[in-house]
């Protein structure tokens, strides 16, 4: 028989396991995640979220994962949507913001942020670092600070990526994909100006590098860094022996667009960030 909709604050050891099986299972189907990197990472450690769990005759059928910051923010495995749990939802929580991934269905919400996936073949040209500077490598135990600040600096108004703490970044440096041979940094005059952060998904079958983090301190914007710092990450994938390269940019953002383009990016897919009001 179908069972409701349940919550818990927490998953227990076997629920843990109940997750991220129907997480590896559904990857496999869709070919692709099956959830957010940072909500797949509160599931791994076990973090206290709203875990909202659907069985079906005992098995695990669907879960999705609610976070509050300033509104509800909930994924579901998939990047599915399911009304009867949206319902469920509006009665605890005034406003529920919903990430579907790669869905092409009408819903009766707001949508209030796109994300496009954007993929490339490699190589690509790659643009030298301009003269005086120094490209190299982010040491571990010496430029967390540094690197803190020009991140934040950069995406002062962005949503996720604005406010990183030093437990954010310690979390992600201790995660088994992490290389700082694919964290570069580019010092202009003893400053950190502009950092591009890669990552290789080494088990995934197509094996596939991602641009993760790229930012530019405004105080050095408008001198040509992104496009440097973008090529110069694409060439620490390429050495890796990764032949195409995926990253994130918001549909809103014209100038970053304008950028990957140029280098030969494509969008592949599009999430949707849809509001719900309780009426």
């Amino acid at each position: 028989m179908n069972e409701s909709w349940r919550c818990a604050a927490s998953l227990s050891a076997e629920q843990r396991l109940e997750v991220l099986n129907l997480l590896n299972r559904t990857e496999v189907t869709l070919g692709r995640e099956a959830m957010d990197e940072g909500r797949r990472r509160t599931v791994v450690h076990g973090w206290l979220a709203e875990h909202w769990l659907e069985y079906h005759n005992g098995v695990l059928e669907n879960y999705a994962l609610l976070i509050r910051s300033k509104h509800a923010t909930i994924e579901m495995c998939g990047g599915a949507f399911d009304q009867a749990l949206l319902e469920q939802l509006l009665k605890k929580h005034a406003v529920v913001d919903w990430w579907t991934r790669n869905s092409s269905d009408s819903f009766n919400g707001d949508v209030i942020r796109t994300l496009q996936l954007l993929r490339l073949k490699l190589p690509v040209p790659i643009v030298e670092v301009p003269a005086g500077a120094v490209l190299r490598n982010f040491e571990p135990g010496r430029d967390e600070t540094t690197w803190l600040a020009q991140n934040n600096a950069a995406f002062a108004d962005h949503p996720e990526q604005g406010e990183w703490l030093p437990a954010d970044l310690d979390e992600r440096t201790r995660e088994p994909w992490f290389d700082p041979s694919g964290f570069l940094l580019l010092e202009i005059d003893g400053e950190l100006a502009a950092s591009c952060w890669t990552k290789v998904h080494e088990l995934h079958p197509d094996r596939f590098g991602e641009i993760y983090v790229i930012s530019v301190d405004p105080k050095f914007q408008g001198r040509g860094l992104g496009r440097v710092m973008v090529t110069q990450g694409l060439a620490a994938l390429r050495k890796k022996g990764v032949n195409d390269a995926v990253l994130f940019v918001d549909e809103s953002n014209t100038g970053a667009k304008t950028l990957y383009e140029s280098l030969g990016f494509h969008v592949e897919r599009e999430d949707r960030l849809i509001r719900f009001t309780r009426s």
